[in-house]
């Protein structure tokens, strides 16, 4: 039966979420477009990275690197060069090798990088407080350049007893070859970098009546900085040489007394894994001066 009542309808309005957000003016619209130029961005850096990745100055290189390891796999250097397995074993065996003794190797590595960091600072101090004085006072200060050189001629292997005998066979020795090897290259590349400076720059000090010592922290320093980080990419790799080096003799620890007992007891593979492991951490080391390098001197033209 019908009834004069007026049936209810559902009321259509905006829902909670439709309230919640309101309608955008063009001004906001134009706003939220913002956002697109920066996928763009986004975008255009993705594809930039992956040129940089697959371009040839990468690839050649891992390319060769492949080649090389394909070559010495299928042992064509052992049939050109005559040897035997023992002699030089394959990538396989020193991978395996390297795998089942990762905890020991990753121990000696960080004990030689230890040597090798502690000593390449303590050398590259000195030889910078040596350049300083050389420059600082050149009549007494130049003869050291002279003496530092000289000590950087005398070999490895002939310092390293004497070290020892001062500094005992505990790591001092071994750092204080470091030092010794290291001291050189910064000494002669921070001194050329304190003593190559604009004549016109130092007239410019001087005409605001600026002392010694302003002349070298605002002038001279700055203008060595480069030459200092190439006297450390230097020592970056000539340290871990010395750190080794020195293990050969005295030493109960490192990756130079592994590899030189491993090749007494003809373990090679466990020998070479010392010698791809010191490269990895050698080129680590390098790296990471490099990278200090661009974050402390990025002013300098050679890093833009």
């Amino acid at each position: 039966m019908e009834t004069n009542s007026v049936r209810e309808t559902k009321f259509i309005g905006p829902t909670s979420k439709e309230m919640a957000q309101p309608a955008l003016t063009a001004a906001q619209k134009n706003a939220v477009a913002i956002p697109k130029p920066m996928e763009e961005a986004t975008r255009w850096g993705s594809s930039r990275m992956l040129k940089r990745m697959f371009s040839a100055g990468v690839m050649l290189p891992v390319l060769a690197g492949v080649l090389f390891l394909a070559l010495w796999e299928f042992q064509i250097f052992h049939k050109i060069f005559d040897l035997k397995k023992y002699q030089l074993p394959l990538p396989t065996a020193i991978a395996t090798t390297m795998r089942d003794n990762f905890s020991m190797l990753l121990s000696y590595t960080g004990y030689t990088l230890t040597e090798a960091v502690l000593g390449m600072l303590v050398g590259s101090a000195i030889g910078f407080l040596i350049a300083l004085a050389a420059t600082a006072w050149p009549r007494w200060g130049s003869g050291s350049l002279t003496l530092v050189a000289a000590l950087n001629a005398v070999p490895i292997v002939a310092l390293a007893p004497i070290m020892n005998l001062w500094f005992g066979d505990g790591i001092g020795s071994r750092i204080a070859i470091v030092t010794a090897t290291t001291m050189a290259a910064m000494a002669i590349n921070a001194y050329k970098g304190m003593a190559a400076i604009d004549p016109l720059a130092l007239d410019l000090m001087h005409s605001y009546a600026a002392g010694k010592p302003a002349v070298f922290r605002y002038l001279r320093i700055r203008n060595s900085l480069p030459y200092v980080f190439t006297a450390l990419k230097i020592n970056a790799t000539a340290s871990m040489i010395g750190a080794i080096v020195g293990e050969f003799f005295f030493s109960s620890k490192g990756l130079g007394y592994l590899l030189s007992n491993s090749i007494k007891v003809a373990k090679m593979p466990l020998g070479w894994s010392c010698i791809v492991l010191a490269a990895i951490a050698g080129v680590l080391f390098y790296l990471v001066v490099e990278r200090l390098e661009k974050v402390f001197i990025k002013w300098h033209p050679s890093q833009r």
